[in-house]
């Protein structure tokens, strides 16, 4: 269920270049269920920036109320976000949208993520891994900078890194990594940005696989029609990345 609530941050710190790892606590986090629902932040208690921020969910811990966030602060809204404090409170809308589907992978699945789409992927690898599901992940970033949770991720299964100059792993694209790898997996699962996935979609075209797209949002929650996408069912079918999404099969979204 949808909830708004002002939740106390617990903790934030900056773990690579303007990357912000950030930790809520509430209610609002006993409602969280589905790896790569998003929430909607207010980040000042002023009139600006007037629109919430999504910012995707990276780790659920339902035992303490908590829940983790990670996100780029590059914008207006999100650097206001990066100078809130632990003990301060924020006002929180969700879970919103519809995340990944976890019981549709049988026995290994891979998770590709690139930049500040790997975040929901960190969820996803725990709740797969928790249901006896080997994971491989394959995560991209600008260079060695930005590099975060490699380490969180190499606990939870085989993990790979390409960055576009080269400072870290492989250099270049997650594809070059995928273009290495065996195809023995049942089932991917991808978020990043849309020139990556529609990549990854093209490179198994027999594979089941979902897909995260990060669209510019309004309302969050479907009223305001921002994030609208054609799908490949007909010339005037459309969807709303906010609230039909943001997880989609692979081959439904034009974006």
């Amino acid at each position: 269920m949808i909830k708004q609530e002002r939740m106390q941050i617990i903790k934030q710190q900056e773990i690579a270049k303007h990357i912000f790892e950030l930790t809520v606590q509430g209610e609002l986090a006993n409602e969280m269920a589905e790896p790569g629902q998003f929430v909607h932040i207010r980040v000042a208690d002023s009139f600006e920036p007037l629109l919430r921020r999504p910012i995707s969910v990276a780790s659920i811990d339902l035992e303490a109320s908590q829940f983790t966030m990670i996100y780029r602060a590059e914008g207006r809204g999100t650097q206001l976000l990066a100078e809130k404090r632990p003990g301060d409170t924020l006002d929180v809308l969700g879970p919103l949208g519809h995340g990944f589907p976890v019981e549709e992978a049988q026995k290994k699945a891979y998770l590709i993520g690139g930049g500040i789409g790997v975040p929901p992927l960190y969820e996803l690898a725990k709740q797969l891994n928790a249901r006896g599901i080997e994971t491989v992940h394959i995560l991209g970033f600008e260079s060695k900078q930005a590099v975060f949770y490699e380490d969180k991720f190499r606990d939870l299964g085989d993990t790979h890194i390409a960055t576009v100059d080269g400072s870290h792993g492989t250099q270049g694209f997650v594809t070059h990594i995928l273009n290495e790898l065996p195809t023995d997996f049942d089932t991917y699962y991808s978020c990043g940005p849309t020139a990556m996935l529609e990549a990854v979609q093209w490179a198994y075209p027999q594979k089941k696989g979902f897909l995260s797209y990060e669209q510019r949002m309004g309302c969050g929650i479907g009223a305001c029609f921002a994030c609208v996408c054609r799908t490949t069912k007909s010339e005037t079918d459309y969807i709303k990345v906010c609230s039909d999404g943001p997880v989609f099969p692979a081959g439904v979204v034009i974006s």
